[in-house]
């Protein structure tokens, strides 16, 4: 009954400068477009509550999760602690392959309605809006990272 949905891509830039791009949550609205921005409520080295906002096409959301950073790992952990994705997992994990670093976020949500909470988790919380959110945040990313080494 778990929904799990995975989106990867490949990112030509030092591991250590993407994983730390990718953990600095006050850069995501200026170099991901379909963010709007993020506030923080908590903030410490490794730990972050954060209030997220995004959009899928002209649909905005939000919700808020608790962010944890594992350096050691070169893992980024969230918890949604709010809204219709309360409860679900995202882990972004980074891993050297050649001469890049391979990005995957994985989301991992299990349903708290039986048979309709399933079909809403995976085709509207994960077809719908991870589907079409992650694959575009991990793009933006690329793009960010794989350009001008002044950003």
């Amino acid at each position: 009954m778990l929904m799990h949905v995975e989106s990867t891509i490949t990112i030509h830039a030092p591991l250590e400068r993407t994983f730390a791009v990718a953990s600095d949550l006050s850069l995501w609205p200026r170099i991901l477009p379909h963010y709007r921005y993020i506030t923080y409520l908590e903030q410490s080295e490794n730990r972050n509550i954060v209030r997220m906002a995004a959009r899928r096409g002209w649909i905005p959301i939000q919700w808020t999760s608790e962010q944890r950073i594992d350096p050691a790992n070169h893992e980024i952990h969230f918890r949604h602690l709010k809204a219709f994705t309360k409860g679900m997992h995202v882990v972004w994990t980074f891993s050297l392959k050649g001469d890049g670093v391979v990005v995957t976020i994985a989301h991992e949500l299990a349903p708290t309605i039986p048979l309709i909470g399933k079909f809403i988790a995976d085709r509207v919380i994960g077809g719908f809006f991870i589907s079409y959110i992650a694959p575009r945040t991990l793009f933006h990313m690329k793009q960010f990272l794989e350009g001008s080494n002044e950003r």
